[in-house]
């Protein structure tokens, strides 16, 4: 059974994992900008994040948005794109 079956709980959920994701891999963060290759860098622990993600939150409520991706972006590059240097923008 799923624990999570609302939009706003879903986006939630999705912005703890990315938040995660950023508290234990700043390095690979400031790496993976660095050199242009963020999404290879943390493979591993962003098909984590998706595993996790897809075993809690109902099938209906994922395929509405795609919540985690989005929480990735704004929490990952974006931020920490004003903090590090990069070449993506």
């Amino acid at each position: 059974m799923h624990a999570v079956t609302t939009p706003t709980a879903a986006q939630r959920l999705a912005r703890t994992i990315a938040s995660d994701i950023w508290i234990y891999n700043k390095e690979k963060i400031a790496e993976g900008l660095k050199h242009d290759n963020l999404f290879e860098l943390l493979e591993s622990e962003i098909n984590e994040g998706h595993d996790h993600f897809a075993q809690r939150v109902a099938p209906e409520v994922a395929a509405q948005h795609n919540y985690l991706e989005r929480a990735i972006v704004d929490l990952l590059i974006q931020s920490a794109a004003a903090e590090m240097p990069t070449r993506m923008w």
